[in-house]
């Protein structure tokens, strides 16, 4: 009896399948794919049937008189099947007719509403057997058969359809600890290591698609799947896939894109973040990788930066680590491209160029950053980019801010146990940034930058972040250029010169913030009343501090902390900021109610380090001369 196959090829109907070309398994079995019933889909025509598909054309030629008229039941026939008239009038044959009378009857014992495979614990428990099943194959296969792939190309198939089977648990993560106890999860990350590139990779790409962050998965669940994942050395066999993936080809430039979304995948928990970081390897990889030249650049060297920007930004370990390979020098050497050329609007250059501008802000948050900044040059090159940079503007007065500013985010017992490193560090930016010549650039850019925060306005200069942070700068050079040094003494002329016109520039602002925050407090002071009860005030007390922040309470304590080390360092800074603030009804208890507040917001934990305590003291001290 004729198969379906032929009787669909002889009929002339376009076949359910396509035909594939027939190739050398030897140039095929590297990528070799299944269908998702798990065949390959081949099939092969034969040259008699095709001469009886000629034979059977001749036979339908029609000769002679006309034939009488059909009856009602040929009639119905020859207008085909359904009310579309399916085959056109008809052109099948008696046989090809009743076969698909029988399919049609079959797809009609199919009930929609039956209920899908159930995935529980006894559906894992099958696919773990098939996949393991499948590995040992493919294994023996391989090792038996190695110079001739013909005879292992079926099972590379089968396993490449049991990896991507695994893909539905990421629907269902309750299973993920029974997953990792199976052994399943260790054999999974073994196949990174398989010596077709193709298996690597679909291995990585289910890898990331079950790490997620998208997965429903709770705490628990994802962190037992990813423990596992890292004790069969998932990091180590993915730095091991990156070199041997060559990038000039897709599916191998995929492979690297899918092991690097596994590696952030796995920097949304913290301990992990630092477990990443202890690989010197990988850290290695993405600095090369980020370093590659390229034109335009490509998503894989972004991705590269943003890993490393991920890393450094919730761990200080990390920040410290990469500090000692030193990323500052290799960072600054990329960034430095965008002195006087901005990248394309939108692209992935320009999220490459901001994720090494983040990572670098991270890393000079910790005194061994500080030195390689200065050691590196990164001081002369900000200060280049805020006289000529454009979209790297911001970006290099952000990363000055963090350079100079004593407070460390820091959580190193060195850090906690003294502020010496921290502020020693912090002192020689700041002396790093008058010998270079940084006051005229930075004060020229605070007399242009005079207005407060405007939603509205697309003008750098009133871009509220740069008032931030050039406030910052100034902060932290009052602060910790030493006394009397000839440093400290040329930063306090810049706030005297041209009688006193950046001192008066300050009180504006301070005028101006004063007002929004005063117009938020007003905001809370309303909402307070109304609340219910104690418990309910103490629920907004959070949201109800953002709110202040985002009304300016930063800029203006910082405003006020500047003005308070004016007033106890300059006679004549004392009497004109007096008089200014006699111009609003004001005196110099407005700025030591500002001060005052942020002694009582210095929390418990700070007051137990030398960092926290040094603060207080000079708050206090500060608020003593406004008296």
């Amino acid at each position: 009896m004729a198969s379906i196959d032929e009787i669909f090829q002889k009929s002339g109907l376009p076949s359910k399948r396509k035909l594939d070309p027939v190739r050398d398994p030897s140039e095929i079995y590297k990528s070799a794919k299944v269908a998702s019933n798990g065949h390959s889909g081949r099939r092969h025509a034969h040259a008699e049937e095709e001469d009886q598909d000629m034979a059977d054309d001749d036979d339908d030629v029609e000769a002679g008189p006309a034939l009488p008229p059909p009856d009602d039941e040929e009639q119905e026939d020859e207008q085909g099947d359904d009310e579309e008239g399916r085959f056109f009038g008809g052109g099948i044959t008696a046989q090809e007719k009743e076969i698909l009378n029988f399919m049609d009857k079959e797809d009609d014992k199919i009930d929609p509403n039956a209920a899908p495979e159930k995935i529980d614990l006894a559906w894992l428990k099958k696919t773990a057997l098939a996949f393991e099943k499948n590995i040992t194959r493919n294994a023996q296969l391989r090792a038996r058969y190695e110079a001739e792939p013909a005879k292992f190309i079926d099972s590379e198939a089968d396993l490449d359809a049991s990896i991507k089977s695994l893909s539905i648990l990421s629907e269902h993560p309750d299973l993920y600890s029974d997953f990792a106890r199976l052994g399943c999860v260790g054999s999974l990350v073994g196949l990174l290591a398989h010596d077709n590139t193709d298996i690597a990779i679909d291995a990585a790409e289910i890898i990331g698609e079950l790490t997620d962050e998208d997965v429903a998965a709770t705490e628990a669940q994802w962190g037992a799947l990813v423990d596992a994942l890292l004790e069969a050395d998932l990091l180590g066999l993915l730095v091991s896939n990156f070199a041997r993936l060559d990038e000039t080809q897709e599916a191998d430039r995929s492979g690297v894109y899918h092991a690097l979304g596994v590696v952030e995948n796995l920097c949304s928990r913290a301990e992990t973040t630092e477990a990443i970081g202890k690989d010197d390897a990988l850290l290695k990889w993405l600095l090369t990788r980020a370093q590659k030249a390229e034109k335009p650049v490509t998503q894989n060297k972004q991705y590269a930066a943003e890993i490393l920007a991920i890393l450094v930004q919730s761990s200080a370990a990390n920040r410290r680590r990469l500090a000692g390979l030193d990323a500052v020098d290799v960072m600054l050497q990329l960034v430095a491209a965008y002195r006087k050329r901005d990248p394309e609007k939108g692209g992935d250059e320009e999220e490459y160029m901001e994720n090494l501008f983040e990572a670098l802000t991270c890393i000079v948050d910790e005194p061994e950053g500080k030195a390689k900044f200065i050691d590196a040059e990164g001081m002369e090159l900000c200060l280049i980019m805020l006289r000529e940079g454009k979209a790297s503007k911001p970006a290099s007065l952000r990363l000055l801010d963090h350079a100079a500013a004593w407070a460390s985010t820091s959580s190193s017992p060195a850090a906690k146990s003294s502020s010496t490193p921290t502020s020693n560090a912090a002192a020689q930016v700041c002396n790093k940034i008058v010998q270079a010549g940084g006051l005229k650039p930075i004060f020229t850019l605070f007399m242009k930058n005079t207005t407060p925060p405007k939603k509205s306005t697309s003008n750098e200069h009133n871009n509220p972040q740069t008032t931030e942070h050039l406030l910052g700068i100034f902060s932290s050079m009052i602060r910790l250029l030493p006394a009397q040094s000839p440093e400290r003494i040329r930063t306090l002329a810049k706030f005297v010169e041209k009688d006193y016109e950046k001192t008066e520039r300050l009180v504006r602002l301070r005028r101006d913030y004063a007002a929004r925050v005063a117009l938020v407090d007003t905001q809370i002071s309303q909402e307070k009343r109304a609340a219910v009860d104690d418990e309910e005030r103490e629920e907004m007390a959070d949201e109800w501090f953002s709110r202040r922040l985002d009304a300016g309470l930063f800029c203006l304590q910082t405003i006020d902390v500047i003005l308070a080390w004016l007033v106890a360092e300059d006679d004549g800074a004392r009497r004109k900021i007096v008089s200014l603030l006699a111009d609003r009804d004001e005196s110099l208890d407005v700025l030591r109610k500002t001060i005052q507040e942020q002694i009582d917001g210095i929390g418990d934990d700070l007051k137990e380090n030398d960092e926290g305590r040094d603060t207080r003291d000079m708050l206090v001290t500060l608020a003593q001369f406004l008296g």
